[in-house]
């Protein structure tokens, strides 16, 4: 038996982005002998119940399961106990409590969609976006007490275009995050590894938090600059979506979720929100210093259009305005 056959791996994580890292372990003949998931949840409008991207692959795969309600639950750290890990691998999970994180021999490490210490918590990437960031990376590191506070294993780091939004970085990120762990678990085996302090790394500027993204959050605050609107707008461009208040000349309120938009730097001297459109091809929305030209859109219990396919069913005219908050 080979060293990575011989190595018992345990997997936690939950979203989309933690099974292509799963998935290079599976392909690369590891020995992963257990799957840790969040429990399942309804969703949509039946409340049917549906399985994590990471647990519809454990399955597909024949992969051994936990889905514990509590991480600190005797039941289940016995269970995790009677895997006999070697090493733990998180990658977009939940905070783990010292009994779970500290069990295996070799450690756990946890892949972050960031180039830590920069922006600890829990959306790195849609926050590395809104705040106009040109760069952003991966990082693995070993777990400690604090959250994404531990001693970095190996980083990569991954160039922002200004045309990305999240889903563009997200992508980029998550193929790399495969190789990376990879990378990692390879460096752990041949004993290579160096870990370094986050207090002894190199850092530009002020440390940016990553907090967990709320619908209040996503609103558009049409008082900022043009580009501030055009990061935030791609930062949460496809998911969560910012939003915005349509006030309509009745006093009605809509709220419209924006996808896409282009940056348009023309001073003018209108009100923050004012909308400039031609009812036909374009929808422009005045901004501290400019306008951002809304390029796709959706309307409460509509699907996402482009502008002119909206425009074309929807009588918008310049007697409308964005809400400022």
């Amino acid at each position: 038996m080979s060293e990575k056959e011989d190595l018992r791996i345990v997997y936690m994580g939950t979203p989309e982005f933690a099974v292509e890292p799963l998935r290079c372990l599976i392909d690369g003949g590891y020995n992963v002998v257990g799957v840790i998931t969040m429990p399942d949840k309804p969703a949509g409008r039946g409340h049917k119940i549906q399985y994590s991207p990471v647990k519809q692959f454990a399955v597909e795969n024949g992969l051994p399961l936990l889905q514990p309600e509590k991480l600190k639950d005797e039941v289940f750290v016995e269970a995790l106990r009677d895997w006999k890990a070697d090493l733990q691998i998180v990658v977009a999970f939940r905070m783990l409590p010292e009994v779970v994180w500290n069990m295996p021999r070799l450690g756990t490490f946890n892949l972050h969609a960031s180039l830590l210490p920069q922006y600890r918590g829990a959306a790195p990437i849609n926050w590395a976006v809104i705040n106009g960031d040109t760069e952003t990376g991966i990082t693995t590191f070993f777990l400690t007490h604090d959250i994404d506070t531990g001693e970095v294993i190996q980083q990569v780091r991954v160039p922002i275009a200004e045309t990305d939004n999240v889903e563009v970085v997200h992508d980029k990120l998550m193929v790399l995050g495969g190789r990376l762990v990879i990378e990692t678990v390879e460096a752990i085996i041949s004993g290579t590894v160096s870990p370094i302090s986050q207090e002894r790394m190199a850092v530009v500027g002020e440390l940016r938090p990553a907090p967990k993204i709320f619908k209040e959050t996503c609103c558009i605050d049409w008082k900022q600059s043009v580009k501030q609107v055009y990061d935030f707008i791609r930062g949460l461009s496809p998911y969560p979506t910012a939003w915005t208040e349509l006030i309509t000349p009745a006093g009605d309120v809509i709220v419209v979720k924006i996808f896409d938009s282009e940056k348009i730097d023309e001073r003018h001297d209108l009100v923050p929100g004012t909308i400039l459109t031609d009812g036909k091809t374009f929808l422009k929305v005045a901004a501290l210093d400019g306008f951002l030209a809304v390029k796709s859109l959706q309307f409460p219990g509509k699907k996402r259009l482009k502008t002119d396919e909206l425009l074309r069913g929807f009588k918008l005219t310049e007697a409308y305005s964005m809400k400022v908050r």
